[in-house]
């Protein structure tokens, strides 16, 4: 990142990240209103899946709704952060035996049998040089 503070990620660095995490946050519009979810995902070729129960995910999705996701990571010197922006949809039964093949595990236990594709529209990502200069403060006595 040399001196800048902020630098662009490439999109081979994007789907990298992409590929190493599996949590995200879906963000999605009901209505006149936009949503934000936690999810788990994972990779396929250059797609992104995950499963859903019913509910409003899955409601957005079918109504043809945008989506955006984000996935972070931070330590103590740098932080990175990956959007995605792109077009869902229900897979049809046909096409959910390529989630068995990838590791989309469930991390609570609710049912969910629907598996749903983002298709990228636009992948972008950041890498920021932290400062955080609260952690350097001494006490004077």
């Amino acid at each position: 990142m040399d001196d800048e503070v902020m630098t662009p990620l490439s999109p081979d660095e994007c789907w990298a990240m992409l590929r190493e995490e599996e949590f995200a946050r879906l963000a999605f519009r009901m209505v006149d209103e936009v949503h934000i979810a936690p999810i788990n995902y994972a990779v396929d070729h250059d797609t992104l899946l995950f499963r859903s129960a019913g509910g409003d995910k899955l409601l957005a999705v079918a109504m043809g709704s945008e989506v955006a996701l984000e996935i972070d990571r931070y330590g103590e010197d740098d932080a990175r952060s990956v959007v995605v922006r792109g077009s869902a949809r229900i897979l049809d039964e046909h096409e959910e035996y390529r989630a068995e093949s990838l590791p989309l595990r469930p991390w609570v236990g609710t049912l969910k049998y629907n598996v749903v594709e983002i298709t990228p529209r636009e992948v972008t990502g950041r890498a920021f040089r932290l400062s955080r200069p609260w952690l350097h403060l001494t006490l004077h006595e």
